[in-house]
């Protein structure tokens, strides 16, 4: 039997990796990239030369039986998202799935995620959450809105610099003005900022941020939280 080794990368600071993981990336036959592009700076700095393809959420349902040809032969290999780990909001789900179906050896090899780095540094609750990931651009976002406004424990959501804005102008008006909030950005990079307050106070910053860049993770507390 084969094995998949789904490893988690630095969410930006390189030297995040850990030497288990290069260890690994060097001693696997191939190793699945979200894209090979955006993982070759992180394996050159570690002077990985293990061969690559790319598995992303385009191509995921036709890659996976290519993975499994490896592993059916006894091979192992490694699956690797362009930041964190695998399968949370990135592709691994199904090529984790499948390696269980078949009876191969399914191992993570731990590092950075964003939600847990998020939730970390908040300062908001961290005994109960609920990841939610990205929301739906349009179908079915107000729902899960809804959803997220009327939870008693803490939740944390990913969203791009492009829908930031919207985002918290859309809890705001869900949520009670104190409800507490902290949207992080840039984690553990160089302009890594937590922007953390009431939701009325946050949005008002968020709407009036001088350089809104880079991926966000938002922290929600719960309804019922007060500081």
């Amino acid at each position: 039997m084969g094995i998949l080794y789904l490893v988690a990368t630095p969410i930006g600071n390189l030297t995040d990796f850990s030497p288990r993981s290069v260890e690994i990336l060097n001693s696997v036959r191939l190793i699945a990239c979200e894209d090979t592009r955006t993982s070759s700076r992180l394996l050159q700095h570690y002077n990985i030369d293990t061969p690559t393809i790319s598995f992303h959420q385009h191509n995921e349902h036709k890659k996976v039986e290519q993975l499994m040809g490896y592993l059916d032969s006894g091979e192992a290999i490694a699956l690797i998202s362009d930041a964190g780990t695998p399968g949370i909001s990135d592709p691994g789900f199904l090529a984790a799935r499948e390696a269980h179906h078949r009876g191969h050896t399914v191992c993570s090899i731990p590092g950075a995620s964003a939600a847990i780095t998020a939730i970390s540094v908040s300062g908001l609750p961290s005994d109960r959450f609920l990841f939610e990931g990205f929301l739906p651009a349009k179908k079915g976002r107000s729902t899960r809105l809804d959803a997220v406004a009327d939870q008693e424990c803490t939740v944390i959501m990913y969203e791009s610099v492009h829908r930031i804005e919207k985002l918290m102008q859309e809890l705001s008006a869900r949520c009670d003005e104190n409800r507490m909030v902290a949207v992080c950005r840039e984690l553990t990079k160089h302009f890594e900022e937590i922007i953390r307050g009431p939701v009325s106070e946050v949005t008002k910053r968020i709407a009036e941020h001088p350089n809104l860049k880079g991926e966000f993770v938002v922290v929600i507390a719960g309804k019922n939280y007060e500081e």
